[in-house]
This record gives structure tokens, sequence and C-alpha cells, in this order.
């Protein structure tokens, strides 16, 4: 027995263990506890249900996280940001995998065999933690994202066609290689469609390890249909939207839907003047040195160096993936500056690309430095010690600089500010809702964890779309706007049609983005805490609502939290307009120390509001 556990011991490559459990474990130490801002509570939602994400629907990555909601461990948010966690460590083992098979072919000055082997995998290991705590991909590994998921099936073929091009230059063909990698990348278009934009590097790498395979045809049409077998997984779309699952974006029930949802026709472009510092901020959206320091930087350029005589084909594969990645994003997408930041999260492959080069160009200084010194004959644990230094130096510095911003384990901010918003409703309201922040907490809230299921909750943007009409029945079964035609009209038409249609039968409100988006000229909004009653401008004026605050959980307000992205900081804004916007009425209505009390809040959650609470102050007379 005991030898038997010793054979496996050496089996098992503790190195490809650590490259996944330490990451894990940095994952599950900082992993946000539930819902937080962005899309995640709409992929929470269509995870859960089996539904369908916005477009192009993300199946394959609902599909994979909705295995971790049979977790027992915390709530639902909390197992599918876990599935996160697990695959963005994968992705850190992939980058071991794919960094030692790269090093395989590569020379070390040095005549022990232990000590090249521990030169390889200790590489290895330090570019599968160097990735692992790169603000990117640490920031994706907090909660649900499938784009760790994508990096690591990106790793997968890579070494898939590294097998196949050894096999065919020792004289063996292997083409089932290249048909298994096909059928990945068809399949995980079903993740994330920017897997495309790496195309054209596998298609290099083929070409020029064996170009006479594109003039086969029988072998370009199985790899053409195994391509096509993997993309069958966008079946899951029609068939799930034929149950009509709790969120089901598009309704792909026919093909015209289905085509809708997969070409993202619900997102027409904007077109807009591009200037050179526009095009240089889009450029700069991908930025190994953020990731990975200047260190890094050089480490990547000098491991593109010493590749380029053994292992050509990847260096041109990398080089290519990082032109079109660029070339689309940028040069295509065109995103305006403040939605720049949403194309950074699309460099993640590249990033493990990145971080495989790192861990090369180590192992290549480390070879360096072997050539200008003599190790003793016999292993010297302080060598040992040096080298083990070397390389997880930067690993652990970008651990030490990063950790505190990423640290998301007690980030409550979303969850409270949904179920604030929701403690704010009377019995069977309708509030309208504007942007993504804003409404997908509250999807999640009321769907997953079955809060306020009285309350209807129309997302504003979406009411222009005959399918998200047909998903709200109790409301919108009978309504005007279901007989109109909805691509003549704009958002804030349908909303005002919307609130006519429901003013006289249930109470309606609109939470803070509606009110400060669109103006009203028949109706006045009464705040009720984070959310607006609204009324006729005809009927007599209602009294703003303040209790409310008493019941209010301000988790993460109060105080400087670690994690603080554009809606969270944009979510702290809210609370400290809205508590001004009271104090400011309680003032007005001779309630002067509640309102100092108010104002006090608004400063003490945002101080940069000081000049604004100062002039409040001033306009009633009260010197500070």
């Amino acid at each position: 027995m005991k030898r038997f556990t010793m054979d496996c011991f050496r089996f098992v490559d503790v190195y490809i263990l650590l490259s996944f459990t330490i990451p894990f474990s940095v994952y599950m130490l900082t992993l946000a506890p539930s819902v937080t801002f962005f899309d995640s509570g709409e992929f929470l939602t269509a995870a859960y249900s089996l539904g369908s994400a916005h477009s192009p629907g993300y199946p394959l990555f609902l599909m994979y996280a909705k295995l971790f909601t049979w977790l027992p461990l915390g709530n639902i948010a909390f197992r599918i940001n876990m599935a996160t966690a697990f695959s963005s460590s994968l992705a850190c083992l992939s980058v071991y995998l794919l960094t030692t098979r790269l090093l395989k072919d590569e020379q070390i000055v040095v005549k022990q065999e232990l000590f090249a082997r521990f030169a390889v995998k200790g590489a290895g290991l330090a570019a599968a933690l160097t990735f692992g705590v790169t603000p990117r991909l640490w920031l994706q590994s907090n909660h649900d994202k499938p784009y760790p998921l994508l990096a690591f099936i990106t790793a997968v073929i890579f070494l898939l066609l590294l097998k196949w091009r050894k096999h065919y230059l020792m004289g063996s063909e292997r083409p089932a290689y290249v048909y298994v990698c096909t059928f990945l990348a068809g399949l995980f278009m079903a993740l994330h469609q920017s897997v495309v934009l790496l195309l054209p590097a596998w298609f290099l790498f083929i070409v020029l390890t064996d170009w006479h395979m594109i003039l086969r045809i029988k072998e370009l049409i199985l790899a053409t249909a195994f391509a096509l077998f993997g993309f069958s997984v966008h079946l899951y779309l029609p068939l799930r939207a034929t149950q009509n699952p709790l969120l089901n974006w598009g309704d792909t029930k026919t093909y015209g839907q289905f085509m809708w949802h997969f070409l993202r026709k619900g997102y027409p472009p904007e077109p807009h003047q591009r200037d050179a510092n526009l095009l240089w901020a889009q450029i700069k959206a991908f930025n190994i040195p953020h990731e990975f320091t200047w260190l890094g930087a050089v480490l990547l350029v000098f491991a593109l160096v010493c590749l380029w005589r053994r292992q050509r084909c990847f260096v041109i594969a990398y080089l290519t993936s990082v032109a079109t990645f660029l070339l689309v994003i940028a040069g295509y997408f065109n995103a305006t500056t403040d939605t720049i930041f949403l194309t950074e999260e699309f460099f993640t492959p590249l990033y493990l690309l990145t971080a495989v080069l790192i861990g090369i160009g180590l192992f290549h200084v480390l070879g360096f430095a072997l050539r200008k010194a003599q190790l003793p004959e016999r292993n010297d644990m302080r060598v040992y010690l040096l080298v083990t230094v070397m390389f997880f130096m930067l690993p652990v510095s970008l651990c030490a600089v990063n950790y505190y911003e990423n640290d998301q384990h007690n980030n409550y901010i979303a969850y409270d500010y949904a179920s604030n918003s929701l403690r704010s409703l009377p019995q069977n309201a309708i509030m309208f809702t504007w942007g993504d922040s804003g409404a997908f907490p509250l999807w999640y809230l009321q769907g997953v964890e079955r809060m306020r299921e009285d309350l209807d909750l129309p997302h504003t943007p979406h009411l222009v779309f005959d399918w998200y009409l047909d998903s709200m029945p109790r409301l919108f079964r009978n309504s005007n706007l279901k007989r109109v035609d909805l691509q003549s009209m704009d958002p804030e038409s349908c909303l005002r049609l919307a609130i006519a249609e429901e003013i006289n039968q249930r109470p309606v409100y609109i939470d803070f983005s509606t009110r400060y988006s669109v103006t009203f000229n028949e109706y006045v909004p009464v705040q009720r805490g984070l959310v607006y009653r609204m009324r006729r401008s005809s009927e007599p004026g209602g009294l703003p609502d303040v209790s409310v605050w008493e019941n209010y959980n301000n988790r993460g307000i109060l105080e400087k939290i670690s994690f603080l992205d554009l809606d969270t900081g944009k979510a702290i804004l809210i609370y400290a307009n809205s508590y001004l916007e009271t104090g400011e009425f309680l003032l007005s209505v001779g309630r002067t120390s509640e309102g100092m009390r108010m104002l006090a809040m608004a400063g003490q959650i945002s101080p940069e509001m000081k000049p604004n609470i100062q002039q409040v102050l001033m306009r009633f007379g009260i010197a500070r």
C-alpha cells in the first residue's frame, strides 16, 4: 500500500496541483458573496433558470454555471461566482501546461537533470500564478464572467495544435487533433463570440506547419463538420425558449428571433467621430504593462526573440492574435470613450498567452544567468532558493499590489442597493428601471431569491421589444404598447404610455436613474428613499416619505471599500444624492435636526458632495 501511494504521488505533478489550487484559494478568499453590478444579476438569473442572457445568449456559459447551483454552499450567486473562480483556476492551470509544453524543446545549460526539470516546471508555475493575479483575470474571477473559461479553452486548443505539430514533424499525420480543435472552436462560440478573433492565428499555425492540409478536401470537410457539430450547442436557445424560462432574452423560438439574438441586432451601432486620442485610448485597452508590469513586458519581448528559432509558429500565432484583436475591437468596434472599459474584458485570452510567454522569458533569463555562472556539481539548495525567488518575485509582487482592489469578499453593495429599493415599494407596485446595473440585481433578488414577487419591475430600454412585453403578461397583455409600431418609438415614449395605462390602477414608481434620465411634464416624481412615486401634476401634492431610510442596509457605503468599479461608484453617489435630496426637503418643512442628519449622511458617503451640501445650507440660512 505504501509503495502504491508513493507511485501515485510520483505520478501526480505537484506543480499542476499548485497551479490550480493556489489561484483557486486566492479567488475564494476574495470572492463576491452575492450579486454584483453590470451583467451579474442577469447572468445569475439566466443561469439559475437555464434561460437566455443578453445577445448572443451565452448558452454554454449558462449551462456550465448551472452545474454549480447544485452545490450546497452559500446562495445561488455565491455558487455561480465560484464557477467563475473555478474556470479562472483552470485557465491558470492551462498556462502551466502550455508553458512547460513549449519549454520541452528548449535547452538550459546545466548538467543536473533534476535542476533542469525544476527550471521548466518552476517557470510554468510562475507563469500560471502571474496570470492568476493580474488585475483583469482577478476581477473576472470574483463574480460571474465567461471570459476565464474562454481563455482556458484557448490554451487547450494551442496545446492540441502543438501536439499535432510535433507528430507531423516526426512524420506522423494526426488530423484528428485539428478536428478536435475545430469542434472546440465551434462549441465555444456559445461561450463568447470573440473566439472568432483567434481563428486567423490558429489557421496560420496550421498552414505554417502543413500548408498542404488546406488542399485536402476531405480533411477540410471533416474539420468544417466538427466545427458545425460544436456550434450546434446553440440549439439550446430555441429549445429553452419554448419552455418560457424565467429570463428568456430575445425569445428565440423562431429562426428570425434567433438570428436577431445571435447577431446582436438589439444593440444598433451609434456612429461617432474618432480622432487620434480616441483611437489611442481604444488601443490602450490592451495594456500589458498594466497587467504584468513593465518587467513582464520586457520578459515578453525577450521570450518572443528566444522562441523565434524553435517555436516560430507559436510566435506568429501570438502576434497575429494581438493584431486581429486590435484591428477588430479597436478598429471596427470603435467604442466610445465611456464604453472602452467594456472592451477590456475581451483581451483575457491574449493575456493568458502573454503569461505563457513571460514564463518562457523567465526560463531564458535563468539560462542566460547560468551561462555566466557555474553551478556546483551537486544539487545546492541555495541555488534552488535563489531561482525560486527569481521566478516568483513577479507573481508575489502582483498579488500584493492587486489584492486590496480585487477583494470583494464583503461586497454587498449591489445586493443592498436592490433590496433597499424593493423595501421602499408598497404592495403590488410597479417600478420602472433604467440601466443594467439598476435592473439586473432586482431581477436576481426577485427571480432567484424570490423577494417581493408581488411587484412588476419593467426595464424601460426593453419596452421597445415585443419579446420583452410578451415576457410580462400580467403588465402588458392588454397594453397599447402591443398595438403600436414599437420600431418607431423610443423608450421614453413607451415609458410614458405605460405609466399612463397603470397610474390609476396600481402604485407606479421609477428608480433614481429613470428620475434623472427622462423629463416628465405630466407627472411629478415624489421621493421615497432611493425610488420615486409618480403622481399626476394635476393631483394634490404628496410629501416625500422619509421613514424608509430607517429600514435600509448600508453595508459598504459609509466607509471606503476595497473594490470600487464604475457602477458601484455610481450606486454610492445615488445614495449620497438621495440623502441630500431628503435632507433638503426636511429643511424646507422646518425639520432642521432631521435634515441636518441626512445632509451629514450624504457628506459621509461622498465627501465630494460637501460643496453641494454647503449650498443647501446657505439657501436655508444655516451657517457651518
